[in-house]
């Protein structure tokens, strides 16, 4: 007989825990010592917010801490609700017969709401009008308010584990029927899910329709490959641009190729990367290794020459020509070393010895005078002075003992020797 569903509302709701022990994933909040476990033997319900990913909990949970407070719970998403919707909830929370009771408000996706809409907020919060209970995948730092974060706990959620995922196939398989999959099969849709339950239950969906066992082949011509999880403008998307950047740094190729691959199957310009790469030789090897620029310019080059997928794998060498190269930020230290000297000191003119005196007032006020010509010197090395006459040498550039730059240790340290016999 086919493996059919006859479902009036999707097959995540249908398997929504109903009690919290029967959450999945969070040990570290409704396990014996979870903070919502705690909390709620406290008897005194917090607003929070639930952050993490896609299909971890962050609703489930929500349900059932009003479950646990008998609390009135009122559902809106932050992306079809507006104030208005707020004082409506308001309204009916100070009226209703229904008042004695705690109303606890989810929002989800409330990072979607602007400064004007979370202030909202504020007042009712702090006279207990309602708690709040938001959801989101973004970083609440940068998506929320520190007027409303301020009067919130925040608690994260984490992707759920093949462990968790495998509890509710088993949830699932214990409620309807099993699964018509090898063993191999399961764990396959299991990797397919990337630590999403709600996503896993729409892949289980998928097999309405199937009248044999699969296996891991078979069931990938069933289901549908899921997109990565990446954020093109959001914190997922910075995140892994780090995670590339910091391998890069740490000279670790493999982490370095791994993290590339993960943003390249988010769908990311490969461009963009080809930009990062080029700042990455120059902000973490800069000349320690000044073929690294050359390389990073001309994995560029040959990707908008071949483009995808033929391009990638010159961006790829490079990101491993990166990561084994010798490391300094002696370049990147003293570009920012100069340019805080330079913001400083914007109103010191050049010494008189260089400037030019194309005019005979110029030759009179003592321009160019007393300029040596460094190539008609014994050693090619006038070592004057070139800052300004009312500013104190400095030094700004300090080489590594790595790579090509023990060299040019070498040539500083020859050029300030010369410099001290003058």
């Amino acid at each position: 007989m086919p493996f059919i569903f006859f479902m009036a509302s999707p097959l995540a709701d249908q398997i929504r825990p109903q009690e919290l022990e029967a959450v999945v994933g969070q040990d570290h909040l409704v396990g014996p010592a979870g903070f919502l476990t705690r909390q709620i033997e406290s008897k005194k319900p917090l607003s929070l917010i639930f952050w993490g990913p896609p299909g971890c909990g962050k609703t489930t949970l929500a349900r059932l801490y009003a479950k646990a407070f008998n609390a009135r719970f009122v559902s809106i998403s932050a992306v079809f609700s507006g104030v208005s919707d707020l004082k409506k909830i308001i309204q009916e929370a100070e009226s209703s017969p229904l008042f004695h009771k705690q109303t606890i408000l989810f929002v989800d996706e409330i990072h979607r709401f602007n400064k004007a809409q979370q202030d909202a907020f504020l007042p009712y919060l702090e006279n207990g009008t309602l708690t709040l209970v938001g959801a989101t995948t973004e970083n609440p730092s940068f998506s929320l308010n520190n007027a409303l974060l301020s009067r919130l706990r925040v608690l994260t959620l984490n992707a759920l584990d093949h462990a968790a995922l495998l509890k509710l196939i088993e949830a699932y398989e214990a409620k309807y029927k099993p699964l018509p999959l090898e063993p191999e099969a399961k764990d396959y849709l299991i990797e397919q899910a990337a630590g999403d339950g709600r996503y896993l239950f729409n892949l289980i969906e998928n097999l309405g329709s199937v009248e044999k066992i699969l296996s891991p082949k078979e069931l990938l011509g069933v289901i549908q490959r899921r997109s990565a999880l990446f954020d093109r403008k959001g914190e997922g998307h910075y995140n892994l641009i780090s995670a590339l950047h910091k391998a890069v740094r740490g000279s670790d190729p493999d982490a370095s190729l791994y993290w590339f691959a993960r943003i390249l199957e988010g769908g990311e310009d490969p461009l963009f990367l080809a930009r990062r790469l080029i700042r990455m030789a120059t902000e973490d090897i800069g000349l320690s290794d000044p073929e690294a620029l050359k390389l990073a310019i001309a994995a560029r080059d040959a990707y908008q020459m071949l483009g995808s997928p033929e391009g990638e794998l010159a961006l790829a060498e490079v990101v491993i020509y990166l990561a084994l190269a010798p490391k300094s930020n002696a370049l990147y230290v003293a570009f920012k070393k100069a340019r805080a000297a330079a913001q400083k000191t914007t109103h010191l003119n050049p010494p008189k010895i260089i400037l030019n005196a194309p005019t005979k007032m110029m030759k009179e006020l003592g321009y160019g005078e007393g300029y040596a010509y460094d190539h008609d010197t014994e050693k090619g090395f006038s070592g004057q002075n070139y800052f300004p006459e009312e500013m104190e040498r400095e030094g700004y550039y300090e080489p590594v003992e790595r790579g090509f730059e023990r060299d040019l240790r070498r040539r500083i340290d020859y050029f300030n020797k010369l410099r001290k016999l003058k």
